[in-house]
């Protein structure tokens, strides 16, 4: 007959879908600084988390944000979306990540502060503005099914990696 010792619980694993995105997403959350974002906040037309997006963009960058006008949700700030989202397409995330896009009167809006050289105080502290963060069940499609993947990773609000898991168990 086996028993369990009180100081030792017995430990349960979730083989589920479920259970590892949570089992993921909080290793990613708790050990690596990420934040988790809500599936809700994510904009399918433009393929971006534009709350994460503008709280990046207003801390490193407000007065561009201001002159461009998208501070406040408008017209200013769709066709700013649309501009982003043309050059996603055109270019590629990476790309559009690594270099800034034009928009407007901006000659340059940066989405993206890489990691900074040693000693330099100014380029690690552009670094730790960036806002990653995994969203769970992310719906992605348009129509009624809504289809969605199990998990996405955004840099300042924009997806760069998504993963579909699966379990044989």
């Amino acid at each position: 007959m086996q028993t369990t010792s009180p100081s030792r619980p017995k430990l349960v694993s979730d083989t589920s879908e479920k259970g590892l995105e949570a089992l993921i997403v909080g290793s990613v959350v708790d050990e690596a600084g990420y934040r988790q974002t809500e599936p809700s906040d994510f904009d399918r037309d433009h393929a971006v988390d534009p709350t994460v997006l503008l709280e990046f963009l207003k801390a490193t960058q407000p007065k561009t944000v201001e002159a461009l006008g998208i501070g406040e949700d408008g017209p200013k700030r769709l066709q700013f979306l649309h501009r982003l989202q043309g050059e996603i397409s055109k270019r590629g995330i990476v790309d559009v990540l690594r270099r800034e896009i034009k928009h407007g009167p901006a000659d340059s809006v940066d989405l993206f502060y890489g990691t900074p050289t040693p000693g330099n105080k100014r380029s690690e502290d552009l670094f730790r503005t960036n806002i990653f963060s995994i969203t769970r069940q992310l719906r992605y499609s348009k129509d009624e099914g809504q289809l969605a993947l199990d998990m996405a990773v955004l840099i300042n609000g924009l997806p760069f990696a998504t993963f579909e898991l699966k379990n044989r168990l």
